[in-house]
């Protein structure tokens, strides 16, 4: 029997279905969205499914693999999830960095949807 919350248990799917598409086919993740969903890539701001999957596809890599470190998921008072993601992405033959990625899940007609998202890589200039 699994002691997570039920949040906790959505939160958790919903990460590794994104990673997975995200990983082998992005165009993928149009599921995912609505035509009101938001973006913000590296400050960069997307709104609607059309408009993030065209920002997603155009990253400029050809083969990404995530590596989730951490992931942390709270429901929200009108019944969305918040989860936080850190971890470690290698694309290409690039050097492996450090990611945080945010989601805001929110449930429509039965199914499970990202309202917003932020996404940053972990650049420090020390």
């Amino acid at each position: 029997m699994d002691d997570k919350q039920i949040w906790e248990q959505i939160g958790c799917s919903f990460v590794q279905h994104y990673y997975q598409l995200f990983d082998t086919d992005r165009t993928q993740l149009k599921a995912i969205y609505t035509d009101a969903s938001c973006l913000t890539w590296e400050g960069q701001q997307y709104q609607g499914k059309d408009a993030i999957i065209e920002k997603l596809s155009a990253l400029p890599f050809q083969k990404i693999a995530h590596s989730i470190t951490s992931q942390d998921h709270q429901p929200t008072p009108d019944n969305c999830i918040i989860s936080m993601v850190v971890g470690q992405l290698k694309a290409d033959d690039d050097q492996i960095l450090g990611f945080q990625q945010i989601f805001l899940l929110k449930c429509f007609n039965g199914a499970w949807v990202c309202t917003n998202e932020v996404f940053r890589l972990a650049l420090h200039n020390i």
